[in-house]
């Protein structure tokens, strides 16, 4: 399974405001934007690591889905949530060629957790011998901020506030998120049963 982003989030989307009234910048100066490469870089960063912890996706974007097989016949998990929608699904061949699944054939079922595919009526169609599927999606809460939950978005002020007073830091680190930001995404994690299955 190889998740890849088509499409990344635009600067405009990250609160940079926030994170300046976090931080208590200065405003009403000719300099006030000097710092917002830097302060979208460390939102970004800290972006990263809450979604890499909880599973989920926080500002939507699309993302490609390459698998070898499908999980069973009539069900197949995807690795992020939550999905906004399916944009296609598409069988690929050995020699790279790409049949489009009818959109009739699956559905999404959503689940804040463990969203999947599931197929409707009939099975999935058969995967091409040494080919694999392509699954398109659109990943995440919504495509503005204001979309996250409340807790995560503080949760990521908070992580990149961190992320900006310690970057001129040169000794050693505790690995893992600060207490506080852990406590803010510990109902979102993703508890794994059944080895990991739906």
């Amino acid at each position: 399974m190889i998740l890849t982003e088509l499409t990344t989030v635009p600067d405009a989307t990250l609160p940079v405001q926030a994170l300046k009234t976090q931080l208590r910048l200065g405003t009403g100066f000719g300099e006030d934007t000097l710092q917002d490469g830097l302060l979208a870089g460390v939102l970004r960063a800290a972006i990263a690591a809450i979604e890499g912890r909880i599973g989920k996706v926080l500002l939507q974007h699309r993302f490609s889905l390459r698998i070898e097989d499908w999980k069973s016949l009539d069900e197949q998990p995807l690795p992020v949530a939550p999905v906004a929608q399916i944009v296609s699904v598409s069988l690929v061949d050995r020699a790279g060629g790409q049949t489009l699944v009818a959109a009739d054939r699956y559905r999404l079922v959503p689940d804040t957790h463990r969203p999947h595919l599931a197929a409707t009526g009939l099975l999935f169609p058969m995967v091409p011998s040494d080919g694999h599927v392509e699954v398109v999606l659109d990943a995440g809460f919504g495509a503005t901020w204001g979309a996250v939950p409340g807790d995560l978005a503080q949760a990521v002020l908070f992580l990149a506030a961190t992320y900006y007073e310690e970057r001129h830091e040169t000794h050693e680190q505790a690995a893992g998120l600060p207490h506080g930001v852990v406590a803010l995404i510990e109902r979102w994690r993703t508890v794994r049963v059944l080895g990991g299955g739906l």
